[in-house]
């Protein structure tokens, strides 16, 4: 089972979280700030970091940006209702999913297995390697490299770029892409397509104010390209 390291600083949260996530087979370790839990990553070597939003002192946005300066482990933001501003800073920093507290066990686990499948082998049905002006997608490795050099993608960009260019040119609504990248299958906050959108840009286009590859169809949705 992977292993988790959680950071909440509420006990109450940082206790009921952790037991039942060990209830279902986890490795677990918890810190109450993000300095130990910074600390603890190293040690513990997690497979995905259940992070809350707002901790004291170090907050959960600088502890994700801390962690994506060297790492692109699964991130998963927790955040209470009303942080929604918050909460899309959070994205912009690197959180791949969020999850709204409280949250039953049982919606924790399924969202720590949606993260997590988003850095599985993809089908060997289509192409393994497709070539797309200077950007490089191999889908058997799951790397991606731009002008031949390899870029450092998080689980829900990844994801996100082999759904877009697995159909170029089809346009994919943002409820499609949560269902297919995040597997909400409920009316999900669209901002996290965006939040992530954006962040792919930064990466993968040479003007991310003009892109190239991942294009806006407003009122529509987003489809890859180039055109």
């Amino acid at each position: 089972m992977p292993r988790v390291l959680l950071i909440e600083d509420d006990p109450a949260v940082r206790e009921g979280v952790e037991l039942g996530l060990r209830r279902r087979g986890h490795d677990v370790r918890s810190a109450a700030t993000g300095e130990a839990g910074l600390e603890a990553l190293s040690e513990f070597r997690p497979d995905l970091l259940l992070l809350d939003l707002m901790l004291p002192g170090m907050n959960g946005v600088q502890v994700c940006r801390r962690v994506r300066e060297n790492s692109q482990l699964p991130i998963i933001m927790l955040t209470a209702r009303g942080d929604d501003f918050d909460m899309i800073v959070g994205l912009e920093a690197g959180a791949d999913d969020y999850i709204v507290k409280p949250a039953r066990p049982e919606v924790i686990e399924a969202r720590i297995r949606a993260v997590l499948r988003r850095i599985e082998p993809t089908d060997t049905e289509r192409p393994a390697t497709r070539v797309h002006g200077d950007l490089t997608i191999d889908r058997a490795a799951l790397t991606v490299t731009k002008a031949g050099r390899r870029l450092a993608l998080a689980p829900s960009e990844l994801k996100l770029l082999l759904h877009l260019s697995a159909a170029p040119e089809q346009v994919f609504s943002r409820q499609q892409l949560l269902e297919h990248v995040w597997e909400h299958s409920y009316h999900a906050d669209a901002r996290l397509v965006d939040a992530c959108v954006r962040r792919l840009r930064n990466k993968i286009e040479d003007d991310s104010g003009t892109p190239r590859y991942v294009q806006t169809l407003r009122g529509f949705g987003y489809r890859f390209g180039p055109l």
